[in-house]
């Protein structure tokens, strides 16, 4: 029987290389309902192809997507409005959560209340409310298989083990543009040069937090709501060559590692066929091209958004919340030359020690937080 697949953020990296993964086993995957918040010739030209039921895109966009497609078989809805409806569509199996930002909060927790398998790209939605979304996943016996590559990893090594012998979570980091750079070269570099990501083109947002290695430190509290782990369970290794994408030692002093080469359709791929894994049609690990792989201890002193990162894992509660919007609107102003690259930590620290710390929060107060966390970094920016 085919698995029905809603993508949300189909014309993204992560939903063309979903599409890709489905394109080579048609025969075991339908597309119900393709959603975007731009890109629509893409999103025009995707529906054409896979005839979903639905699509989603702006309000704005709504009216032009429907002349386009000129067909009364699939409709069209709005991704500010429609989300949640699509995510929990009774005919769906299968939702990718490829969008960014906290946008996917609320499509996220009705997949989850409808019971799905739930493959999240997003790493905002586990940051911000991590503890409501894997509760709400274990009272509706929903699943959360991860796309990240690093949570993919992790989960991967985790299948079939005991949880009570594990140790430690290794979490593997490229180390970013900066990683040789000088420390005193930091105020002078240009928002072109950060963008310059050595190994991926990734968006804007995602390559300067990678630069901070704020992008890890979220994957640090990701990996902690995802697999219910301690901040002082999670190491992050630098390895630059990104070929382990993680590792999990246990207490015997075994270490089981995921290697695989760099592509996002294999996590992508095992996350749809899981517990199935299929020819990917990707090259194979070639270990006597590899020779060696390199390993170093990150430096907090040169990256201390990664050092607040943990703070705040350790501390819990609203404080991941406070993180995440103070740092989304930091590296806005970046990116639009409105401060310097380090100014963004001072803004980030500033505000998460400012917070006063909600140790449970509810679903209202978390949005609550977050509106509290984007005013406060406005007037200080």
């Amino acid at each position: 029987m085919k698995k029905n697949i809603a993508i949300l953020g189909s014309t993204g990296s992560i939903g063309i290389n979903t599409l890709k993964v489905i394109d080579r086993y048609r025969d075991q995957f339908n597309v119900v309902a393709l959603t975007a918040y731009q890109n629509s010739d893409l999103l025009v030209e995707q529906a054409r192809k896979y005839a979903p039921k639905y699509v989603a895109a702006t309000d704005e966009n709504i009216g032009q997507l429907r002349k386009r497609l000129n067909s009364g078989k699939i409709k069209v809805c709005s991704v500010d409005h429609d989300l949640s409806m699509i995510a929990s569509l009774p005919e769906v199996d299968v939702v990718v959560l490829a969008m960014r930002g906290s946008a996917a909060l609320l499509p996220f927790l009705s997949a989850l209340r409808a019971g799905k398998i739930v493959a999240p790209a997003n790493k905002e939605a586990l940051v911000i409310a991590g503890d409501i979304l894997m509760e709400e996943a274990r009272k509706f016996g929903a699943v959360i298989i991860p796309i990240d590559s690093e949570q993919s990893a992790i989960f991967q090594c985790l299948h079939g083990q005991k949880r009570d012998e594990l140790k430690r979570v290794l979490l593997t980091a490229s180390g970013g543009a900066l990683l040789r750079v000088p420390a005193s070269k930091f105020n002078r570099l240009t928002v072109k040069q950060i963008l310059s990501h050595p190994r991926w083109k990734m968006g804007a947002k995602i390559t300067v937090d990678s630069a901070t290695l704020m992008n890890k430190g979220f994957e640090v509290i990701e990996a902690q709501k995802l697999f219910n782990l301690k901040a002082d369970e999670i190491e992050v290794v630098i390895h630059p060559e990104a070929i382990i994408h993680s590792m999990v030692e246990y207490r015997d002093g075994s270490v089981m590692a995921q290697l695989a080469v760099t592509d996002m359709r294999l996590p992508i791929q095992y996350a749809l066929t899981y517990p199935k894994r299929l020819d990917t049609g990707l090259p194979d690990l070639d270990f006597f091209k590899l020779k060696s792989l390199h390993f170093e201890k990150p430096d907090l002193k040169r990256f201390p958004s990664l050092a607040l990162a943990f703070h705040v894992a350790k501390k819990g509660g609203s404080l991941p919340c406070v993180l995440n919007a103070t740092d989304e609107l930091a590296v806005e102003a970046f990116l639009n030359s409105k401060i310097k690259f380090t100014k963004m930590f001072d803004v980030i620290e500033r505000i998460v020690l400012k917070h006063k710390l909600i140790h449970r929060p509810d679903l209202n107060q978390i949005l609550a937080v977050d509106q509290w966390a984007r005013e406060e970094t406005r007037k200080l920016l």
